[in-house]
C-alpha cells in the first residue's frame, strides 16, 4: 500500500455504499417523470433492479449500470478496486458477463496525481481480472472523493435473472457474510482491528464472477446483491417483486462476528437507519432478535455478495459444484474448504413462501 498525504476517508462525510440515498426517498424522487417506452427493454428502474436490460437480437441483450462511492478505505489502490468491483457486481447479479465500462472519478482538493493514478489502477485492475475493458470515462475536481465504473455487459435475453421472479418452496444462498459496514464505520474510530480489517478489504475486493459463473448452470429464478440497502431491502424488494414472503432464519445469517460486538456498541453506520426506515413496515419479527443483530440485517455492505433463489434440490447441487462464500471464513476455520462451505451454506438458506393475500 502506498502512503498519502491525505487519508482519503477524512476527505469525505461517508463511506462506500452507505452514502446511497435511501430507498423509499429514491422512490418518491422518480414519480411522475415522463419516459419512453420499448417492449426491447425488459427490466427498468421502475422494476428496483440492480440494472437495466435491453434486448438487441434474439440471443443478446445488453446490460447496463452505474455505481460509485466516495472512500471506504485510506489506501488508493484499494479504494479503485473495491469500488470497480461493487460496480461489476451489478451485471453479475444479473447473470450477464460485462465487457465494457467507464470510469467516473470525482479528486478532491488535497488528493495527489499519484493518488488519483492508484485509485485508477485499482480499477483497472478489477476490470481486467473480470474480463472487462475500460474505454474511457469522466474525471472531475470537486468537494468529495467519488469512484466507481459505469459498465455494460451482456447476457442471453432467455437467461436474464432479475429480483422478481423467486418461488414459493426456493431457498436463497448468500455469497458473503454480513457487517461491512459496521466494520468500517468501527475503523474510523480505530477500534477494529488491522487484522480483522484486512479480511473484511479481501472480500469487498472479491469479483462476484466465480459465483456467477457457477450460478448460472443451475435452474436460477432470481438474484441481487446485497449492496447499500442491506439484506433486508434487497430481501424486501425481491419478497415485493416476487409476490413472495421471506423467511429469514437469524440464527443462520451468516455475518462477522466483531460486527456484532460493535453494533452491540451502537456503532453502526447512518445508512442502516435509513435501510431501516424503508424495510422494516414490510418485516415482522417473531421471536427475540437483539437490536445489534438487527443492526447487522439492516448494515449496508459495499461489494456485498449475490442473493439468489432456487429450488431446493438445485441448492444442493449449486453447493456441491463449489459456489464460492466469503473466503476469509474458510482461512479463520482452518478446516478443509469444502467442508467450510457446506457449513456456511447451511447457515444461508431461507425459505421463500407465498405471501398470503
Amino acid at each position: 500500500m502506498m502512503e498519502t498525504e491525505v487519508k482519503l476517508t477524512k476527505l469525505a462525510s461517508c463511506a462506500g455504499c452507505g452514502a446511497k440515498m435511501g430507498a423509499g426517498t429514491l422512490a418518491k424522487m422518480l414519480e411522475g417523470f415522463k419516459t419512453h417506452t420499448d417492449p426491447r427493454l425488459i427490466v427498468g428502474y421502475d422494476k428496483s433492479d440492480d440494472a437495466s436490460v435491453f434486448v438487441l437480437d434474439e440471443h443478446t441483450a445488453l446490460i447496463q449500470t452505474t455505481d460509485f462511492f466516495p472512500p471506504i478505505v485510506d489506501d488508493p489502490y484499494l479504494y479503485g478496486k473495491i469500488a470497480a468491483t461493487n460496480a461489476l457486481s451489478d451485471v453479475y447479479a444479473m447473470g450477464g458477463e460485462p465487457k465494457l465500462a467507464l470510469n467516473i472519478l470525482c479528486a478532491a482538493e488535497g488528493m495527489a496525481e499519484e493518488t488519483i493514478r492508484e485509485v485508477l489502477r485499482g480499477g483497472y485492475d478489477a476490470a481486467y481480472e473480470a474480463g472487462a475493458i475500460i474505454t474511457g470515462g469522466h474525471t472531475i475536481r470537486g468537494a468529495e472523493p467519488i469512484y466507481g465504473l459505469a459498465v455494460s455487459g451482456f447476457v442471453h435475453p432467455e437467461k436474464v435473472l432479475t429480483n422478481s421472479n423467486a418461488k414459493p418452496g426456493d431457498v436463497l444462498i448468500l455469497t458473503k457474510p454480513l457487517g461491512v459496514g459496521i466494520l468500517t464505520t468501527g475503523a474510523k474510530a480505530d477500534m477494529v482491528e488491522q487484522e480483522v480489517m484486512d479480511r473484511i478489504y479481501a472480500q469487498m475486493a472479491t469479483l462476484n464472477k466465480a459465483a456467477r459463473d457457477i450460478m448460472v448452470q443451475y435452474e436460477v429464478h432470481s438474484c441481487t446483491d446485497v449492496t447499500g440497502f442491506a439484506l433486508m431491502g434487497h430481501s424486501y424488494e425481491m419478497a415485493q417483486g416476487s409476490g413472495c414472503t421471506i423467511h429469514i432464519q437469524v440464527d443462520k445469517v451468516p455475518y462477522h462476528a466483531e460486527a456484532l460486538e460493535l453494533a452491540s456498541m451502537g456503532l453502526v453506520p447512518a445508512g442502516a437507519y435509513r435501510n431501516r426506515e424503508y424495510a422494516q413496515a414490510g418485516v415482522a419479527v417473531r421471536g427475540k432478535i437483539s437490536r445489534a443483530m438487527e443492526d447487522i440485517l439492516y448494515d449496508p455492505q459495499t461489494s456485498g455478495g449475490l442473493l439468489f433463489a432456487l429450488p431446493e434440490q438445485e441448492a444442493e447441487a449449486c453447493l456441491e459444484a463449489g459456489i464460492p462464500y466469503a473466503f476469509a471464513e474458510q482461512e479463520r476455520w482452518n478446516r478443509d474448504p469444502f467442508d467450510c462451505l457446506k457449513d456456511a451454506m447451511d447457515w444461508l438458506r431461507e425459505e421463500i413462501h407465498q405471501a398470503q393475500t
